[in-house]
């Protein structure tokens, strides 16, 4: 219990249970109108104390994901995807990005542009897939990724301290958050490949000077996921110092997403959206994104 007291002090523990609910609650383990299960029932389930849970369910409810009321227990309140495009094309019907990534694990090769704020979102998902690849239910041969991501030498307008606009906190945290997550989507994937369930793996990270106003993932050219961040007012908390702040901030996991498909007529909107989103990431990538 005192290691985990210490885990819990520099707020792994903390970040891991974070992970663990917003990639629940992206794939519909826990949907949108279910209570979470008891804190007590989390804290065993995922191996810390009932205090990190309590932390955890405090930055959801500050994110607008849940609503925790005494007596009432936590409502899941946000969702991670929501409607697809014309119904001319593929009908509309719900969709959402763990349905949109595992589809595109489900083929031999795997091709995956993505543009967003940060990482963490991704890595949840493609941990899910790397499940899925080791239990033997999708077996691709080939995982290629493009990631591009805000540069770090750059000011955001968000997330920032409201107070303080010139109080940098936030944003150094949020780069510490994203290297994090890309760290672990890169070895992820990598350890695919060294066990040889994967054949062949390539992520490419690279910077860009701009600041995300929407998410976009792009599977092999045919498929668009299209979502604008919405601005909100949420609490920032420090674990080095247990100090919070308010912030401006924009929903990641609870942005509104759309779904674009190509399909057989070129002319069609879904077509259009692709290829004009295809061409956006491709000459952003070749001309103003740097490596990483």
């Amino acid at each position: 219990m005192v290691e985990e007291r210490h885990e819990d002090a520099s707020g792994r523990a903390l970040e891991r249970v974070l992970t663990a609910l917003r990639a629940s609650m992206a794939d519909r383990t826990y949907a949108p109108g279910t209570l979470l299960p008891p804190q007590r029932e989390l804290a065993a389930r995922l191996g810390v104390s009932r205090d990190t849970v309590q932390r955890a369910l405090r930055h959801l409810r500050d994110e607008g994901l849940i609503d925790s009321r005494q007596g009432s227990g936590s409502r899941v309140l946000t969702r991670a995807a929501h409607m697809a495009g014309p119904a001319g094309e593929t009908g509309v019907r719900p969709q959402t990005l763990a349905s949109f990534i595992g589809r595109t694990f489900e083929r031999n090769d795997v091709l995956l542009d993505v543009y967003t704020l940060t990482s963490e979102t991704l890595d949840a998902h493609i941990r899910l897939q790397a499940e899925r690849i080791r239990a033997r239910e999708v077996a691709p041969d080939r995982i290629a990724l493009r990631m591009m991501l805000p540069d770090e030498e750059m000011e955001l307008p968000y997330p920032r301290n409201r107070a303080d606009p010139s109080d940098g906190r936030a944003q150094a945290r949020l780069h510490r958050i994203t290297r994090q997550y890309l760290g672990n989507l890169k070895r992820t994937l990598r350890d695919l490949r060294e066990d040889d369930f994967v054949r062949s793996v390539d992520v490419q990270v690279r910077r860009v000077r701009l600041t995300p106003t929407f998410k976009l993932y792009l599977a092999h050219g045919e498929e668009a996921l299209y979502g604008p961040y919405t601005v909100i007012e949420r609490r920032i908390l420090f674990d080095e110092t247990d100090e919070e702040i308010e912030a401006l901030d924009v929903l990641g996991i609870g942005a509104t997403l759309t779904h674009h498909v190509r399909g057989e007529d070129p002319g069609s909107p879904g077509a259009s959206f692709v290829s004009s989103q295809q061409q956006w990431f491709d000459s952003v990538w070749e001309h103003l994104a740097t490596e990483e």
